[in-house]
């Protein structure tokens, strides 16, 4: 095996140890980006801005180098460049690449970074090997509600906080408006000042009206999907969040175990069967007389 497959199999095979600790880091490394984001949107002693600076810049350096790995390890470098993940990650890094571009712009661009995330919730990745299907659709969920209100509250943020720094102090102050605005209960007490912060409000309310009801009333059918399942556990490689009826281990094809529930509900049924046999031969039999 070549060096540049090696890489590939680190970036994609995450059923391998080290493709494991790879994409674990990864994933550890954008979340950390996202709450510096958030943190250095609170005053600060200058030494911790200076630290937290330096912190953003090495994980940003270290995406970068990510990225071009994956772009010369990928069987198409190109088809990975136009790709959805590619664009993604391309736009991460806008800020080392295009580092003379307006501030505002490149500091904009930064909070797409969570979006990253979106490639550790498909089917062969790193935490689909500790939740099963009905888990991970429900952290996609999750997900995609967590990212929506993460993306327009930075959004909002650097776009109010200049002109309008009163109402728009700190992340936390645009995360209640992005939340009051998207569930549209708009309460008035904070308001865009900005042609840009209107345009935002806006979407979030479309967003909102589009988007966030099905995304709740989907997070609370699988929320009861979850709870009301039979978690049967793999004896051969341990893996959890089988389907119900399933019979084969789906990582493995081991036979899996009857699931309690199952055991008894069969049970339950031949009992209810025997009892009315029983019932049935003890009637005495009634003539009908003319």
């Amino acid at each position: 095996m070549t060096f540049r497959e090696r890489v590939r199999q680190a970036f994609d095979q995450i059923e391998t140890p080290l493709g494991f600790g790879v994409n674990s880091a990864i994933a550890l490394l954008i979340l950390f980006s996202a709450a510096l984001f958030a943190i250095q949107t609170y005053e600060l002693p200058s030494a911790v801005c200076l630290v937290l600076g330096i912190a953003d810049q090495v994980i940003l350096t270290l995406f970068t180098l990510e990225y071009l790995l994956r772009l010369w390890a990928a069987e198409k470098p190109l088809r990975f460049a136009f790709s959805l993940y590619g664009l993604i990650d391309l736009v991460a890094i806008l800020p080392l690449l295009l580092g003379f571009v307006d501030a505002r712009f490149l500091r904009l661009v930064r909070w797409l970074r969570i979006l990253r995330l979106a490639r550790f919730f498909e089917e062969k990745t790193w935490f689909n090997r500790i939740s099963g299907t009905e888990g991970l659709i429900f952290a996609r969920i999750l997900f995609t509600l967590f990212a929506i209100i993460f993306i327009y509250s930075g959004a909002i943020y650097q776009a109010e906080h200049d002109t309008n720094g009163e109402d728009f102090a700190t992340f936390l102050d645009a995360v209640y408006f992005a939340v009051v605005t998207m569930t549209t209960v708009g309460y008035g007490d904070i308001t865009p000042t900005t042609e840009a912060g209107r345009g935002l409000t806006i979407t979030m309310i479309l967003t909102g009206i589009a988007l966030i009801p099905t995304q709740v009333g989907n997070l609370i059918q699988q929320f009861s999907k979850v709870r009301n399942s039979v978690r049967i556990i793999c004896k051969n490689c341990g893996l959890i969040g089988h389907e119900d009826d399933a019979q084969f281990c789906r990582r493995c094809g081991s036979e899996l175990p009857v699931a309690k529930s199952d055991v008894e509900s069969e049970n339950s049924q031949s009992a209810e069967r025997t009892t009315e046999l029983t019932n049935s031969r003890n009637t005495p039999d009634v003539a009908i007389i003319p």
